[in-house]
């Protein structure tokens, strides 16, 4: 073995599917063999792919899910995180139902959004 088929080896051993791909090796240099092997390396591109975007729209929902509770005025708005955090789109859900109902409106003296039936803003106190 080369150099260089020793190294890739080497890294192929590190891939999960690795048996996988090396099952498939059979010595020759035909067409066909590289074509199944790129076929399995899109494959894993595609799952990772996938998961990374499920991870970022997680994330982007739990950040919704702060500022949107903050902005109500809820106590506990990291405890609401943490609940859609754990049980998903059903504690979405939940959230959606029990949070306080009402639009948004800018504060006067900080900007920053509250609903415009509370007497006080929750993020600096002012009427």
């Amino acid at each position: 073995m080369t150099g260089s088929v020793r190294l890739t080896v080497a890294f192929l051993a590190q891939l999960p599917l690795a048996p996988l791909l090396l099952a498939q090796y059979d010595g020759s240099d035909d067409a066909a063999g590289c074509a199944a092997c790129g076929a399995c390396g899109m494959g894993i591109g595609v799952i990772v792919f996938i998961f990374l975007a499920i991870l970022a729209l997680n994330i982007a929902l739990l950040v919704w899910v702060a500022r949107d509770a903050k902005a109500r005025g809820l106590d506990n708005s990291v405890l609401w995180m943490i609940l859609v955090m754990v049980t998903g789109p059903i504690g979405f859900v939940i959230y959606l139902f029990s949070r306080p109902k009402g639009e948004l409106v800018a504060c006067a003296s900080c900007g920053n959004k509250r609903l415009s039936a509370s007497a006080r803003c929750p993020h600096c106190g002012n009427d």
